[in-house]
């Protein structure tokens, strides 16, 4: 269980990391506090940090079932291809919004995984 320990402390460092990044994007494209608007690079960055957000939503659950009914050490591995997901899904959307593909189904399909996986698991060892 360790090993998701340390990847759900990196997902959320790099979620904090993310959102540092809109903040420098806020100063450098000026765009000041409250908007969420200007600049497309300021946008992008925004969009990165809110999208990681709504990721964050479903893969920690999901990590932590995964991990408890399942295989932690599988678990840790399918949270360090999200990580990795999530790095691309920046680079990528903040390039070219169109290029994030790679990036976000390297999110998606993780925490996909184990939830469906958690899902399988917990209902044949209910009746068996």
């Amino acid at each position: 269980m360790g090993f998701v320990i340390v990847v759900v402390i990196l997902a959320l460092v790099q979620y904090i990391v993310f959102g540092m990044l809109v903040g420098r994007a806020r100063g450098k494209y000026n765009v000041p506090a409250p908007a969420c608007s200007g600049d497309p690079i300021f946008e992008r960055y925004w969009r990165v940090h809110q999208n990681t957000l709504e990721q964050l939503v479903v893969f920690l659950p999901a990590i932590f079932l995964y991990a408890y009914v399942g295989n932690p050490v599988i678990a840790a591995g399918a949270g360090v291809v999200y990580l990795l997901g999530r790095l691309l899904y920046l680079r990528g959307y903040v390039a070219n919004p169109e290029s994030r593909a790679i990036g976000f189904i390297l999110t998606f399909l993780p925490t996909v995984f184990m939830l469906i996986a958690s899902l399988y698991i917990a209902a044949t060892t209910m009746f068996a």
